[in-house]
């Protein structure tokens, strides 16, 4: 198959032939329909965060099943599905808490010394050489070799590329407001990035019922698009102090503020808009190794500051929820979609995410 390779920081990744091995008891093999490209993507490519290469990235996809092991039961050939990086195992302390996202995913893989789920073919005469599988789907490629637990089944009628972005974007979005912030209706939002994760937010936010909701970001196409997604007032981040204006369109902060970029400024700003008693969730990947920081006598106001793991999601439920949403009108995913392209143009759409100006591009395979 045909698959972009990451092999070097900085570099483009190369579409080549990757060797795929066949399923084993408890995996299936999917053929890739859409992918999305995203900002956690691009972390890697330009070495924010580190992976063993060579890799294969991408984690937002929807494809239909082509083959299962000899133990799935959950999915059949033809079935379609969305695949979500939240891979879990069912049994361990985690999953049997209620909290799959947080899995560490290891019963999921080959055990060490198996044959690779991916390799590169051999050359002059050697061994394939292992390829790394980015969130263990690697969807950057026109199969995807995963185990059960990496998938969820959905309607047939869902369009496929909108059912791509549920998988990353909005699942860790709306996620976010549902199930890790809880977001009460009636409450006071900001959101702070209005990329395809924080678009996702303020649907998100305006489903529960949130009254008013901040939409922070510099770019002023996407401050018009957060409105169609359910804010109630935008502000242009390069335009004055931001957390004084949010503190001031309040009348002293939000219950709940949301950092949708990935930045220890972002991340520090959305604390200090919070009212007594918010809570502030960072749902951004921070660079690794850098420190965010917060005034410790404010712990004294009730404030709390969280993570936040792919929206905290459940996704074998949340996923097919979503799905319905959609198709009755509440959930806006058309919008989402910045642009459709081929898969020869992957190297232009991480390049188009440094500009800030796109929401969510998609990769088609047939296109």
């Amino acid at each position: 198959m045909k698959a972009a390779v990451f092999h070097e920081v900085g570099e483009p990744l190369e579409i080549t032939d990757v060797a795929i091995s066949k399923p084993g008891p408890h995996e299936i093999l999917v053929r890739s329909a859409v992918v999305g490209v995203c900002h956690s993507d691009l972390h890697f490519v330009d070495g924010l965060w580190p992976i063993r290469t060579p890799a294969i990235l991408g984690h937002e996809a929807s494809g239909i099943v082509e083959q299962v092991g000899s133990e799935v039961r959950y999915v059949e050939p033809g079935d379609h599905v969305i695949t979500c990086l939240s891979v879990f195992c069912g049994y361990c302390e985690y999953c049997m808490s209620g909290e799959p996202s947080l899995c560490d995913k290891r019963a999921t893989r080959r055990p060490r010394g198996a044959e690779p789920r991916l390799a590169l073919p051999p050359s002059n005469g050697g061994s394939p050489r292992p390829i790394s599988q980015f969130a263990d789907l690697a969807s950057f490629a026109e199969q995807m070799l995963v185990h059960e637990n990496a998938v969820v089944k959905i309607r047939k009628d869902m369009p496929l590329d909108r059912a791509a972005v549920i998988g990353c974007a909005v699942i860790t979005g709306v996620g976010a407001a549902f199930r890790t912030a809880t977001v009460e209706p009636g409450s006071t939002v900001a959101v702070i990035g209005c990329g395809g994760i924080g678009l996702s937010t303020i649907n998100g936010a305006d489903l529960a019922g949130a009254s008013r909701i901040i939409a922070i970001d510099r770019v002023a196409s996407k401050l018009d698009l957060a409105r169609a997604f359910g804010a109630t007032d935008t502000i242009d981040a390069s335009d004055g102090d931001t957390v004084k204006q949010v503190l001031d369109l309040t009348g002293g902060g939000v219950h709940y503020a949301f950092e949708a970029i990935g930045l220890k400024a972002t991340a520090e700003q959305a604390w200090a808009m919070l009212r007594p008693g918010g809570t502030a969730t960072v749902i951004g990947m921070v660079p690794m190794g850098q420190k965010v920081e917060i005034p410790g006598h404010e712990l004294l106001q009730s404030k709390c500051l969280q993570g936040c793991t792919m929206g905290s999601n459940r996704f074998r439920v949340d996923m097919p929820r979503l799905v319905e949403f959609y198709l009755g009108g509440r959930l806006k995913l058309d919008e989402l979609i910045s642009d459709r392209i081929k898969f020869s143009q992957i190297n232009e759409a991480l390049q188009n995410l440094k500009s800030g100006e796109v929401a969510r591009q998609v990769i088609v395979f047939d296109a």
